[in-house]
């Protein structure tokens, strides 16, 4: 005669039930981490553009003004030095990057560096939540993340020294003996690429002058 334990296998439905239960918990913790670590991962990535962005956008503007005095060397070091850019086209720039990537700077978000050189620091906020989890509160929740980025200069040059008169001789100089003064040049020296500078024959838009990221490096410090 076969004889069936009913009651063992009522007792192991329950626990199979339970068993499944944890393990779909646990999935959905995990699913929530997830999306908590992707959301906070794009609101890092707008951040990071956003900051590269403004400092781009200074370091063309300090190209632009080195241009304008292109023939005036004494002007150079103060903009190699970072001085002469504006805050609100770098930072519209950054509002910009941080648009494209799902982000907005918060306000007052977009500062200059209070010290460790010329930069920008930047917040941004995802525009997006980190969505419906089985965390409570998640579908309303932003994710903040902030980045710094420096411009640092590349170059190194020497300022000439002004044309002397030739001392008076009393022997007559014959005509076409004169000695021709030296044209005025000056070298500047970019990351180990040197360019002379023709200082009577400027062109602003030559294309062999040294472009912005030449003069410049614009990198990432946190």
């Amino acid at each position: 005669m076969l004889v069936r334990r009913v009651g063992d296998s009522g007792q192991a439905f329950p626990a199979y039930v339970a068993a499944v239960a944890g393990l779909l918990f646990i999935a959905f913790v995990y699913f929530a981490v997830g999306q908590a670590a992707s959301t906070r991962n794009e609101a890092q990535t707008a951040a990071d553009a956003a900051a590269l962005a403004a400092a781009q956008d200074a370091r063309e503007q300090l190209r632009g003004r080195w241009l304008e005095v292109l023939a005036d060397p004494t002007q150079w070091d103060q903009i190699l030095r970072g001085d002469g850019y504006l805050d609100g086209p770098a930072c519209q720039r950054a509002a910009d990057l941080a648009g494209r990537n799902g982000a907005e700077v918060v306000a007052d978000g977009c500062v200059r560096l209070a010290e460790g050189g010329d930069g920008f620091e930047v917040t941004v906020r995802t525009t997006g939540t980190i969505g419906r989890s089985i965390v409570p509160g998640t579908e309303s929740q932003h994710v903040t993340a902030s980045a710094e980025a420096v411009i640092e200069s590349d170059c190194t040059f020497e300022v000439p020294d002004p044309p002397t008169s030739p001392a008076p001789t009393e022997t007559p100089t014959e005509p076409g003996d004169e000695e021709e003064a030296p044209e005025p040049t000056v070298g500047i020296t970019c990351d180990g690429e040197v360019w002379d500078i023709d200082l009577e024959d400027i062109d602003p838009e030559d294309p062999a002058l040294p472009d912005a990221d030449d003069l410049f490096t614009v990198r990432l410090t946190g």
